[in-house]
Formats: C-alpha cells, sequence, structure tokens
C-alpha cells in the first residue's frame, strides 16, 4: 500500500476530535512529502537534527511535534521549527524551552511527558517528581510556554491489561492537572501503531502513528 492509502485508512478509522501525528522519523524526507500531499499536515519526529533538515525541505505549512527524548543543548536548534515539543520530562528542560522561546519572542506549546511503562529505559517525569514541580508553582514563571496536556508510552507488552492500566494512569494525570493550568490544558497524547485504537478508547485526544503509515523504520540512520 502506498503512504496515502495508508493514511486513508489511519484517518478512517480515528473518531471525530482525535488529531493524528504521523511519525516520520528515520523516513526520508520525500515519504514525508507523500502524507503532505494526501493531506497530512502534523509530523511527530525524534531527533532534533532530522526535524531541522526537514523543516527546511518541505512546506512551511506542517507543524513540527518534538517527540523523543530532548537534550538542553539540542533545544536552540529546534525553536525555529518546533510548533510542540511533547516529551518534555525535567523541570531544566522547560526552563531551556522557556528560554529559547523567548528568545525568538514566540510562544511554544509543551507537553509533559509522564513515565507510567514497566521499562525503566522509558522517559518522562517520575509521580513523584512531576508533583512537586507542579506544587512548587515554578512554572508559572515560564511566559513563553502553553501547557497543553500530557504524554506518555504504554509498556511494550502484549497484555493489553497492562496497556490500558498506562494509558488510564495518563488520562487520570491530564484530569488531574487540567484545573491547574486552565481549559488549555486539553491533550493527551498516547498511544502509536500496535495500540493507538486502545489508547482513543482511554481517552486519548492525539496519537502518534509511524509504521502503519510510512512502513518499518530504517533503524541503520
Amino acid at each position: 500500500m502506498s503512504v496515502s492509502s495508508r493514511l486513508n485508512e489511519i484517518r478512517g478509522q480515528l473518531p471525530a476530535g482525535v488529531t493524528l501525528v504521523a511519525v516520520s522519523k528515520t523516513h526520508p524526507a520525500d515519504r514525508v512529502a507523500e502524507a503532505y500531499a494526501a493531506g497530512q499536515r502534523i509530523f511527530g519526529e525524534s531527533r532534533p537534527q532530522e526535524l531541522k533538515a526537514k523543516a527546511e525541505a518541505l512546506p512551511r505549512d506542517i507543524e513540527w511535534h518534538m517527540i523523543g527524548h530532548l537534550q538542553t543543548n539540542k533545544v536552540r536548534m529546534l525553536m525555529p521549527y518546533v510548533a510542540c515539543i511533547q516529551s518534555v520530562d525535567s523541570e531544566r528542560l522547560l526552563a531551556c524551552i522557556d528560554s529559547e522561546a523567548a528568545r525568538l519572542d514566540r510562544t511554544v506549546d509543551v507537553l509533559l511527558e509522564i513515565h507510567v511503562a514497566r521499562e525503566e529505559s522509558k522517559s518522562g517525569w517520575e509521580p513523584g517528581e512531576l508533583e512537586r514541580y507542579v506544587a512548587s508553582g515554578n512554572w508559572r514563571m515560564l511566559h513563553h510556554l502553553r501547557f497543553r496536556g500530557v504524554m506518555g508510552i504504554a509498556s511494550h507488552t502484549d497484555d493489553e491489561a497492562v496497556v490500558r492500566r498506562d494509558f488510564e494512569a495518563l488520562a487520570a494525570w491530564r484530569e488531574r492537572l487540567a484545573p491547574l493550568f486552565g481549559p488549555q490544558f486539553d491533550t493527551l497524547s498516547m498511544g502509536m501503531s500496535h495500540d493507538w485504537p486502545l489508547a482513543v478508547a482511554c481517552g486519548a485526544t492525539v496519537v502518534r502513528v509511524g509504521s502503519s503509515i510510512f512502513g518499518e523504520r530504517d533503524y541503520s540512520k
């Protein structure tokens, strides 16, 4: 199947109100262009250098989302191009994003990535760490960020009960934090190619789908 056929198949299954982020990481710009030609405008990347290169090569109305672990020394590279950083996992990173956004006199959307998976290798705020940060109120001083919601990755397992538990935990965090951050805190980004239908059933408003659209990734790149 072509990229456009796969993309339209996914779109046809998504309920109204759920946004599709086409995860284009490791796929070449011409594959992204195929999806763009089929009407897709939101794409997710995990590597700052790759996002920058594609943003400079592809149409300017693409909305780029950073979805991979982000180091503070790569934030400046992203800032002219990225619309949303979904993978914010520390107070230090938040402060750096705010500083770089201020330097360019712009506001950037961010999601708080929360660690709910069983794998220790997954990134994200630990619940206790996030609770302490939110309680500190330091986030109120970040005037060039727009806190939009939470993001997370479920455990890598075939046990649907475990995956559902992870998704429900993320949904509970969004509900818990929304009263603090206000009505703009409306985003719940969870679910990928193998588990997005369950994520949607658990309340996802954004799904991040890559291989089901572009095919398997080339991890040698």
